[in-house]
């Protein structure tokens, strides 16, 4: 099992609509084309897994330190297929003027309201097979816009969207 870790990146617009930040992956690599939240693999060098999920974050959308305020470390959970076991941080952010992307691993950033994510038609199931599952298996996601967000990052998401409009967190 491998350790990673995610930022699940939350802020309030100038409206005061929450808005979540998630990341479509390039093609290429194992999660490839993917709805996720920011962050990769622990590297050698990192003293923690918050310290990873803040890493990736800066290298993969330019979020800095000074703009993060960590508000929950979250249960970790691991991937069904991949063996990765990820550390998921909410953090309320003060988001950029212009978001800086790494375009060898980001295809591009997806700054999603919350009240787009609870609408009915926004969460759906589906029946999918995939080349590392041993059988057909119902899907739960979420649609954001032509994409839909999946697996684990649905698993981190949908136990917090409850949470977050309850107000658990000052975001």
């Amino acid at each position: 099992m491998q350790d990673a870790a995610i930022l699940v990146p939350v802020y309030r617009s100038g409206d005061g609509e929450l808005h979540i930040v998630m990341v479509l992956r390039s093609d290429g690599g194992v999660h490839g084309g993917q709805v996720a939240f920011p962050g990769g693999k622990r590297d050698d060098c990192d003293v923690s897994m918050l310290e990873t999920a803040l890493r990736e974050a800066r290298e993969e959308v330019g979020l800095t330190v000074e703009t993060i305020e960590v508000l929950a470390h979250l249960p970790a959970i691991e991937t069904r297929t991949t063996g990765y076991r990820v550390y998921p941080f909410l953090a309320r952010i003060i988001p950029p003027a212009q978001w800086q992307r790494s375009e060898r691993e980001i295809a591009d950033i997806l700054d999603v309201s919350l009240s787009e994510l609870v609408r009915p038609a926004a969460h759906d199931k589906i029946i999918e097979r995939f080349t590392t599952w041993q059988e057909s298996a119902e899907v739960s996601f979420y649609r954001i816009g032509s994409h839909r967000l999946w697996g684990l990052s649905y698993r981190v998401l949908h136990p917090l969207i409850p949470r977050l409009i309850a107000g658990e967190w000052p975001v």
